[in-house]
């Protein structure tokens, strides 16, 4: 890849959702926006190599997006409507008003949010929309297979088209139906920048979390006492503040067991216990984010690994469970559960996962490491084989080796 190449995917990773979500103000089409944001790209690779990258690459973009939608509106220009929108479109003095979300990213996110699509499609929509994700990374974080993930995201495109659905800015009275499928969004997006899954990308891209992170913030200036807000936003903090502990100096990953915590940030875990207590003292029943926050702030608490209280840890994925019937939920419990009672206990737990998780791969990992610790060798490697197999981020891949190497033969 040459640097110019380079750039460009820099580029793509932190102005992708600024140029669609602009186009997207200007045309009131995502399909249009999309269309021309990726054509704009198209033009970048094909120009900057010659030209050089412009001072600005996200309005450059911009620009060139907007060029290349007027001139597939006109090519439509056949039907009356698109005529009228043509007309529309050339008149730029009078963009859509900002109204009660004035960042372009987060209005698109609402957006995309629209309560016409079954939630799991305004995630699906809004994570290649906003986050930029590919159809692989959407899938993967669903749990699906690609084609199934493809045919998800271009069916909502057209049930948008067909319903008439417009690009518009949600009212105050939008934001609360709203908020959950957001919330889901961001979370996301936060995730595949902490646990970036795809092959070729950097094991932590620092872009997508500090923009869920951003994004969030906002949303809970819009609704500062919504609870789940304030619990995704503590997540959040108290994941991050680990982030450079995660990975060693030459990019290996470190498990939660042997970080360095002197290298946490303590300023992002005092922020996320704040608003962990503040939940806790209104007395509200928590949601999912709220606990898994709370989980966050047990580990975070702890000053060695050794001294987590992992009852209480416990006790709160109990409630998690409750709250949320995921197997995943269910997994992570019985990491838990393998430092309170034994591996022993946490494999029983795990294997009746089987069924569910056989195509995700820290369930093998996680059945991988009981197994090892119980000293059952040949069956530890057999589970750290398949989630190798199953992992396609190098990083992943390297760790879950290294600990299969272990073994010997």
């Amino acid at each position: 890849m040459t640097d110019v190449q380079q750039v460009i995917a820099r580029v793509h990773r932190q102005e992708w959702a600024r140029v669609v979500a602009a186009l997207a103000r200007r045309f009131g089409d995502l399909h249009i926006a999309e269309e021309a944001a990726a054509e704009a790209f198209a033009v970048a690779l094909a120009r900057w190599p010659e030209d050089g990258v412009p001072p600005s690459p996200g309005a450059w973009l911009t620009t060139t997006g907007a060029h290349s939608a007027i001139d597939r509106i006109r090519r439509d220009s056949a039907r009356p409507a698109k005529e009228r929108q043509a007309r529309e479109v050339n008149d730029t003095g009078h963009p859509e008003p900002a109204g009660v979300v004035d960042d372009d990213r987060l209005r698109l996110i609402f957006t995309c949010c629209h309560p016409a699509l079954a939630p799991q499609t305004r995630v699906a929509l809004t994570l290649r929309m906003v986050g930029g994700l590919t159809v692989p990374e959407i899938a993967r974080a669903f749990l699906v297979q690609e084609d199934a993930m493809g045919r998800r995201i271009t069916r909502a495109k057209v049930k948008i088209r067909a319903a008439g659905i417009p690009y518009r800015v949600p009212g105050a009275e939008d934001l609360p139906e709203r908020v959950a499928g957001v919330l889901s969004v961001l979370y996301l997006v936060f995730n595949e920048g902490y646990l970036a899954s795809g092959a070729g990308t950097d094991p932590i891209r620092r872009e997508l979390t500090a923009e869920a992170v951003r994004l969030v913030r906002l949303v809970r200036s819009l609704l500062p006492t919504d609870g789940e807000v304030a619990g995704l936003l503590a997540l959040m903090l108290l994941t991050d503040s680990r982030r450079t502990a995660r990975l060693t100096a030459d990019g290996a990953l470190v498990t939660l067991a042997h970080q360095d915590r002197s290298s946490w940030d303590a300023e992002l875990i005092a922020e996320g216990h704040r608003l962990v207590r503040e939940r806790l003292a209104t007395g509200e029943a928590p949601g999912r984010y709220q606990v898994l926050a709370a989980i966050n702030a047990v580990h975070t608490s702890a000053g060695t690994f050794q001294d987590t209280d992992w009852s209480q840890i416990v006790a709160l994925y109990d409630q998690l469970v409750r709250l949320e019937k995921s197997p995943i939920v269910e997994l992570n419990r019985a990491v838990a559960v393998a430092e309170r009672d034994g591996p022993q206990v946490a494999l029983a737990v795990v294997d009746r996962l089987e069924p569910v998780l056989a195509a995700y791969h820290p369930f093998h990992a996680t059945r991988a490491d009981l197994l090892r610790r119980l000293g059952h060798q040949e069956l530890s490697r057999v589970a750290y084989d398949r989630a190798i197999e199953l992992s396609d981020n190098p990083t992943q891949i390297a760790h879950l080796s290294g600990r299969r190497n272990e073994l010997g033969r």
